[in-house]
């Protein structure tokens, strides 16, 4: 627990009344959205403006204290699982979109902006933030920062970090810094603003962002295309990319995830197709018209069984919607729900599913694979109950296997779920130990005092999934 010296110390910056650390508060706060984790923090505060964050971390930096920056705690890999207690740092009081700049399209927000409500408040100027992941109604942009997310609409926009242009962050020893800005152009010194995206709140707290806009898309069209192999499938998805046409959403679903969110939203999905692709484009009317033509002879090129273009933006949209909740539509069917996200080059897609398939057969389990084919990045769920130790070590023994294909065919570990604490074991698949080395030093340079978010990132151990409890 905090001693009372650093607890008043912290009170006397924010108030009593944005300082918890009963019992009940502290439990809110011991775990995310991670399977299978939880640790207690001392105390969860809520800062009101950045020079109040400097002083806590100020505070925190003096007595070793850690420090958790924390969104709506909607990450997979326990990264804001405060695994070494300290203080979990909430932003509900920096929830402000502060700025909508139409001469330079950009967007300034403080970290406790949720991902839809931004959206919205830009397409209302008819701009659009195309970063949408798939808590997008729940996430905030803080935590999309901090983990890099993805979402749906990467394959055409990319993801978080491509539209960071600017930032303000507090670091470790209180200082506060601001980093870009509104250009276009910027070549000045290191690059501080990609480093801290995706950094996982181990660098420093964020407290603003200035973030670029793009034109709101003038119309979009979206089609499902269902095939009897999964082969066909994938194929489909590489022969798209190489006909130079980018859709906005090129997503894949396998019959098992199919059958399961078509009973959880129950719109008509077909249950009998052993694999369908979501595929949506946007832009200008007739650019739209002529990549869809040209997708559904692909499609139908590559065996597809029936090509379907939604008749309304209501289909459209009840389509998304399915597609968004499969993570939710799997969680129903065990009380564990193991999701994963290895991603390769796009032209491997094919020989990933397979790889997949052919490891859940070998550690007899159910694996679920859906996600966003045209950038490679597929999420593989295991439905499973953690109770069951026999199970969980086949579980944990299949996922290690897919990470190794994954990095085998020239992928990664993680596309858009972050490091944290569950796939830092496996970092070093994918970095090298000189890879480690050079991030354990940019760490030190940054916080020698190892305060911000400690345990994540770096391996303490080659188990990946622990309960950890304090």
């Amino acid at each position: 627990m905090l001693s009372n010296v650093v607890k008043e110390k912290i009170i006397s910056v924010v108030t009593k009344d944005n300082f918890e650390d009963s019992n009940t508060e502290r439990l809110v706060y011991s775990y995310d959205s991670t399977p299978n984790m939880q640790s207690m923090p001392d105390a969860v505060v809520s800062p009101r403006n950045t020079e109040e964050v400097a002083e806590i971390v100020k505070i925190c930096n003096e007595h070793k204290v850690p420090v958790v920056p924390r969104g709506s705690g909607t990450n997979l890999c326990g990264g804001t699982c405060p695994t070494e207690g300290g203080l979990v740092v909430l932003f509900k009081h920096l929830n402000k979109v502060l700025e909508i700049d139409e001469e330079n399209l950009t967007v300034t927000v403080q970290p406790g902006v949720i991902t839809s409500e931004l959206a919205s408040a830009v397409e209302g100027k008819d701009l659009f933030f195309p970063p949408d992941p798939g808590s997008m109604k729940i996430s905030t942009i803080g935590g999309n920062i901090n983990e890099n997310s993805g979402g749906l609409r990467g394959l055409k926009y990319g993801v978080t970090r491509d539209y960071v242009i600017a930032l303000q962050v507090v670091l470790p020893n209180g200082d506060i810094i601001r980093t870009g800005g509104k250009l276009a152009k910027d070549v000045a010194g290191y690059d501080l603003t990609r480093l801290m995206v995706g950094s996982e709140g181990t660098l420093g707290v964020i407290t603003e962002a200035t973030l670029k806009l793009v034109p709101l898309p003038e119309t979009k069209k979206t089609m499902l295309a269902l095939y009897q192999d999964l082969e066909s499938a994938a194929k489909t998805v590489s022969k798209i990319i190489a006909n130079k046409i980018i859709p906005v959403t090129l997503e894949f679903l396998d019959q098992p995830t199919i059958r399961v969110v078509e009973d959880y939203v129950k719109i008509g999905l077909p249950t009998e197709a052993k694999a369908v692709l979501l595929i949506e484009q946007d832009g200008p009317s007739e650019v739209v018209e002529r990549d869809i033509d040209k997708i559904i002879a692909i499609c139908k090129e590559q065996n597809a069984v029936s090509v379907q273009v939604a008749s309304s933006e209501a289909e459209a949209e009840a389509l998304r919607t399915a597609r968004r909740t499969a993570l939710s539509a799997l969680a129903r069917l065990k009380p564990t729900t193991i999701l994963e996200d290895a991603t390769v080059p796009r032209s491997e897609v094919a020989r990933m599913v397979n790889a997949i398939n052919e490891i859940a057969a070998k550690y007899n389990l159910e694996i679920c694979t859906f996600g966003h084919a045209g950038d490679g990045n597929l999420h593989p769920t295991c439905p499973t109950d953690s109770r069951n130790h026999e199970e969980m070590e086949r579980v944990e023994q299949a996922f290690a296997e897919i990470f190794e294909k994954a990095i085998e065919f020239g992928g990664t570990i993680t596309g858009e779920h972050g490091v944290g604490v569950m796939k830092a074991p496996y970092l070093e698949l994918k970095l090298g130990k000189e890879g480690i080395a050079a991030m354990k030093a940019i760490k030190q340079s940054f916080d020698p005092n190892n305060i911000m978010n400690p345990g994540k990132v770096f391996a303490k151990d080659s188990r990946k999934r622990v309960v950890v409890s304090k």
